[in-house]
């Protein structure tokens, strides 16, 4: 056995080995694909790209969604305006074009069994999206990618091994020592979840530096016109996110832009049924339920309330943080601002987000901490910044990630 002597070198080489101080934002990198639908023409694009323009009662549905409201639209069709284009949604990015249906038929054919086709894209697709995003981070960062020794991977869209993790370390160069994580079917809350993880890599781990990636291509949802469907199709884009996450000591050249105070998960317990996925023979089957706006609406409060008050026991007034919030639709946008009683500009980087992108799932929380950075930078000296904010991302469970974030420049 070893003596006491042994024990206390050992005791104190695991104190060296966590970080000084709490993990940080150190850069942020996203990307697109090239193709842009404008959601006025979205239905036109739609419905041709699928060949159904004879379901003229379902893609007037679809029209009076992206332009104007007509008296007798349901109660369904009102949801959904409201998470889609009258919400703010201006634009989005996707990959499937009428090329890629030309090459693959079977996308649109509901009898044909079209899986392992948007598998096979995916798989080679979804790396060299994250790949595009995450180069844009490391050339932020400052420091070459072989002192990456952390890479987190969340995608709902990859179904194979070697995994996308594997093949973006692979596209970067980096050390083959690097330590990977896949995170799969974590939805909306997937980039939340992937930051929690980096940042207790990071504060765990001296002189970690860790690559968080997201990646999201509606492809492997892409289904013909349906009535149950509609919301997805309205409602989601493409698109890659990457941020550095790493804790101090900070080396020369790096500057943190969030410091990540303290992270929490929530689940609301019996909303199993309400956001869900499911893997079919003609790829993800999403569920959406009308009632997720209202759910997540009647629990952020308590939410928030106990992931603060485990920071030093605080109770801050909403409006004294700055926020970043998970764009799920304008209905989730507003209920958090109504029941928070939120500035208008508070949710202004997440508003700003969900115009020109859409909600790319998990990846678009690092669009939303992008803009945000870049408002601050903006304003500088201008006006006082907040000193406190918090992050939420929304997955299936319901699941509430939060984040306490801290403006260092503040």
């Amino acid at each position: 056995m070893p003596g006491a002597a042994t024990a206390a070198v050992v005791d104190s080489r695991l104190c060296k080995q966590h970080a000084e101080g709490p993990a940080a934002v150190l850069a942020i990198g996203t990307a697109n694909p090239p193709n842009i639908v404008y959601q006025d023409g979205f239905a036109d694009y739609y419905f041709g790209l699928t060949k159904s323009e004879h379901l003229t009662e379902l893609k007037d549905k679809m029209k009076r969604i992206c332009k104007q409201i007509d008296p007798s639209t349901s109660i369904v069709a009102l949801f959904i305006i409201i998470i889609s284009h009258r919400s703010g949604i201006e634009k989005r990015y996707i990959h499937l074009d009428e090329k890629l249906i030309r090459d693959h038929p079977e996308i649109i054919d509901k009898h044909m069994p079209s899986l392992e086709t948007r598998v096979d894209i995916i798989t080679t697709e979804i790396p060299k999206l994250a790949e595009s995003a995450a180069r844009k981070a490391i050339a932020e960062w400052g420091r070459p990618a072989t002192d990456i020794t952390h890479l987190i991977f969340s995608t709902y869209s990859g179904c194979s091994a070697p995994s996308a993790d594997l093949k973006l370390a692979s596209l970067l160069g980096l050390n083959p020592s690097v330590s990977r994580t896949i995170l799969s079917l974590h939805g909306c809350s997937g980039g939340g979840r992937a930051l929690q993880l980096a940042k207790e890599l990071a504060e765990n781990n001296r002189d970690a530096r860790v690559l968080v990636a997201c990646a999201e291509l509606t492809l492997i949802c892409f289904s013909n016109p349906d009535e149950r469907k509609i919301v997805g199709h309205g409602l989601f884009g493409d698109g890659a996110g990457a941020i550095i996450v790493g804790a101090g000591p900070l080396v020369d050249g790096e500057r943190p832009l969030f410091e990540m105070v303290l992270a929490s998960q929530t689940t609301i317990p019996g909303t199993e049924h309400a956001l869900g996925m499911q893997t079919t023979s003609n790829g993800i089957d999403f569920h959406l339920s009308i009632q997720v706006p209202m759910l997540i609406k009647d629990n952020i409060r308590q939410c928030l309330l106990d992931t603060f008050r485990s920071v030093g026991n605080m109770d801050p007034n909403w409006n004294d943080l700055f926020w970043a919030v998970h764009p799920g639709g304008r209905a989730i946008l507003d209920n958090i601002e109504c029941e928070l009683q939120l500035q208008p500009t508070k949710l202004a980087a997440s508003r700003h987000v969900l115009s020109e992108y859409g909600n790319m799932s998990g990846t678009t929380i690092a669009f939303v901490l992008d803009d945000l950075r870049r408002r601050q930078e903006k304003e500088g000296d201008e006006h006082e910044q907040p000193e406190w904010g918090v992050m939420l991302a929304f997955g299936p469970g319901i699941t509430i990630e939060a984040m306490v974030l801290r403006n260092p420049l503040s």
